[in-house]
Formats: C-alpha cells, sequence, structure tokens
C-alpha cells in the first residue's frame, strides 16, 4: 500500500492482532510432543530465559536447564562485573526511578572480568546446568577465546541489531561473524533480526539459530528512542521462510528464535504457528521467585552511557519458577504454566509435534484479545489485567 507519493509501505503484524484457527482434529495433550533441538541439544520446552540481568544468574541457569527449558547469562552485565553481585542487584532494586538511569551508567561502569566469565559458566556446569552465554558482537571479539577455554555449551551474539554488513571506521575492525562461528568450538546463535535477507545471511554465516525481534521486549524502549522494528508476527514469519528456504538449499536447518515481547502462554504459541521454534522471553521469568531481580526487569541497553534504550520496571513476584513454566498455575491471566499453555494449545489445533503447529491456520483478528471481555475489563481479571 502507499503510504504517501513517495513511499510504498506492507502492512507488519503483532502477535496481539492475529488468532490460530483449530482443524479438524484435537489430540489429548499428553500427545503433543513439544522437544525442540538448538544447537544439537535436545530440550522439552522451546522456551529460553531472556540474558537480562534481572532475568538469568547462574542459580536460575542451573534451575531452568533442570526443568527442561535454557537460560542465557548475560556476560556482559552485572554476573561478570562483580564478584558479588547480591549488593548491586539490591541497590538497583532500591533507587527511585528519576535516580535509576544514572545509577545503572555507574554500576555498569566496572570493567568486565575475565576471571568472572570463567567462573560463572564453570559455576553453571558444575550444578548440572547448561552453560548459555549471551556477549554483544564487541564482547565476542574480546571475550570469545575466555568463554571457549571456559568450556560454554552455547554462546549467543546478540545486539539491537546484528548483520553481517556492518560498516565500521578505519580504526575499528568489526567483528567477523562467519568467522567466529567457524572458530568457535561450540555453537553459536545470531541476532537480533527482523526480516528474510539479513536472517538469510546471518544462517549463511554459520549460525546454529537466529534470534527475531527488535524492540518488543517489556523493558525495551529502542521502538521509542530508534522508531526501528518490525511488529513480531510479520517479523518471525519472513525469518521462519528465510530457515525454510536455506534448508531446501543446504539441509542444514537453523533454529529460528522469536525473542522478546511475550508475555502468556497465548503469545508463546502464536509464535510457534508463525513458524517459530521457540520463544526467548524475559519479563515472566523476572516474577519468579528465584529470579535475581527482586521483582524488577531491565533492557540490556539500559545502562548505555550515550543513549539509554530501556527502562527498570517493576514486575513483582508470582509464583515459583517451576509454577511460570511447567505449573500449577496459580494465576488466570496465561503467565503460569507455560508448558501446559502450550500442550493444550497443541491438542485444541490438532497439531503432535512443534513442526505442525507451525502449519496451523492463522487469522487478523484484531479483536481477539478485547471480544466479549467487557467485565473482565472492568475488574482486570484475566484478560483484563
Amino acid at each position: 500500500m502507499q503510504l504517501g507519493r513517495g513511499k510504498t509501505v506492507r502492512r507488519a503484524y503483532g502477535i496481539d492482532e492475529i488468532a490460530l484457527v483449530p482443524g479438524p482434529r484435537t489430540l489429548d495433550p499428553s500427545l503433543a510432543d513439544t522437544r525442540w533441538q538448538i544447537g544439537g541439544m535436545e530440550r522439552e520446552i522451546p522456551i529460553i530465559a531472556s540474558a537480562m540481568d534481572g532475568v538469568v544468574d547462574v542459580a536460575m541457569a542451573i534451575h531452568l536447564s533442570k526443568l527442561g527449558a535454557l537460560g542465557v547469562l548475560n556476560l556482559e552485565g552485572i554476573q561478570t562485573r562483580y564478584a558479588d553481585p547480591n549488593p548491586i542487584l539490591d541497590k538497583i532494586a532500591s533507587v527511585g526511578k528519576d535516580e535509576f538511569v544514572g545509577l545503572m551508567q555507574h554500576l555498569y561502569a566496572e570493567p568486565i572480568k575475565p576471571e568472572l566469565i570463567t567462573q560463572r559458566i564453570q559455576e553453571i556446569k558444575a550444578g548440572g546446568g547448561i552453560a548459555a552465554v549471551s556477549v554483544t558482537p564487541a564482547g565476542a571479539a574480546r571475550f570469545g577465546p575466555t568463554i571457549a577455554a571456559a568450556g560454554a555449551d552455547l554462546v549467543f551474539v546478540q545486539a539491537t541489531v546484528v548483520s553481517t554488513a556492518h560498516l565500521s571506521p578505519e580504526s575499528i575492525a568489526p567483528l567477523d561473524l562467519a568467522n567466529f562461528c567457524q572458530t568457535m568450538p561450540m555453537p553459536v546463535i545470531l541476532g537480533n533480526c527482523v526480516t528474510y535477507e539479513v536472517a538469510l545471511n546471518l544462517m549463511k554465516a554459520g549460525a546454529a539459530g537466529v534470534l527475531v525481534g527488535i524492540g518488543p521486549g517489556a523493558a525495551c524502549t529502542s521502538r521509542g528512542v530508534l522508531g526501528v522494528g518490525v511488529p513480531q508476527a510479520t517479523a518471525v514469519s519472513d525469518c521462519a521462510a528465510a530457515r525454510d528456504a536455506y534448508f531446501q538449499e543446504t539441509g542444514r536447518y537453523v533454529t529460528i528464535i522469536a525473542d522478546g515481547g511475550l508475555v502468556t502462554g497465548g503469545d508463546i504459541c502464536k509464535c510457534i504457528a508463525c513458524g517459530a521454534d521457540g520463544v526467548m522471553i524475559g519479563s515472566p521469568f523476572a516474577r519468579a521467585a528465584e529470579a535475581p531481580g527482586r521483582g524488577f526487569h531491565w533492557g540490556m541497553a539500559t545502562p548505555s552511557p550515550v543513549l539509554p534504550r530501556g527502562t527498570r520496571i517493576r514486575v513483582g513476584t508470582t509464583g515459583t519458577l517451576e509454577q511460570i513454566l511447567r505449573g500449577p498455575a496459580q494465576l488466570d491471566d496465561g503467565t503460569h504454566n507455560f508448558l501446559g499453555a502450550l500442550q493444550t494449545s497443541m491438542s485444541t489445533l490438532g497439531a503432535k509435534d512443534l513442526k505442525e503447529m507451525q502449519q496451523v491456520e492463522v487469522v487478523i483478528a484484531p479483536s481477539l484479545l478485547t471480544e466479549g471481555k467487557v467485565y473482565q475489563k472492568a475488574q482486570q481479571l484475566g484478560m483484563g489485567k
């Protein structure tokens, strides 16, 4: 469609604007197979906890692994700047909203210590967890050898936008993503992106997985600060199409992970129906009793010394990690028992596994979350919260 005489645009859709359509078959929820693979590793639950300081620490990474999911530790955050992160996390939770950004910029100015990178990875592995870690492209170039020597199981290279065609000043050598994927002794997941072309290029560079999502996160303000992003339903569908085309061409399957903006079990189900193999979520896990954020959640780019993109939000504590991930649910709003929600949705749609879930019919449904919900909205219950 035309935006004006000088610009042609296309419509993009968010997760709240779509609905999943039941087919001719249903099945018992116990028959719904939610297993998936990431980096050659099989997991029961296709959910990853975001590499954010209020979401994942060593204990959370271990606990998530044992519950059948996965947690990613931020190697450029509080955990690798301070030997004892607890007093720092207490400060972040206690400061007022007007002082928050300045405090974060001060706390994150503390240098990253390579020995703490090694220590945190070894602590996760010693506890029986999967050592999945995250760095920025600059951090990957700087700390790649340390991560490899420490024996991490998965490495996520993440930035607001990652591409294989990054232009840098002559004095700065950009990270060669293809070389990094080739030389690291473990699978590398790259992101974030929102388009077919960039996703395809990241796959060609050797990514074992691609993260999809720019700015939809609960604590992220990139869309407001930068005006950049594509709503998740369209972004995931486009990048999943790149995955399928790349698989047909090469025979190598690259995992697509929807990252950001997912709060309820329904959000997760709809992302998989749009083509995602798994999802990465932050704020729902920040609400776990075991989360390190003390009931708060903040974005990875919040402490930027020049242009903070993200804020700190109060999410509270609603239950244990196990209740949020596997149930039993104690809330009526879809934020507990994500595994149960996925299994029940798959059974209702007649999808025996995630591949079949990716093929279910999807419709544009802007009234999905409001139709008939006047009492819930008025009383702030269930879908009206």
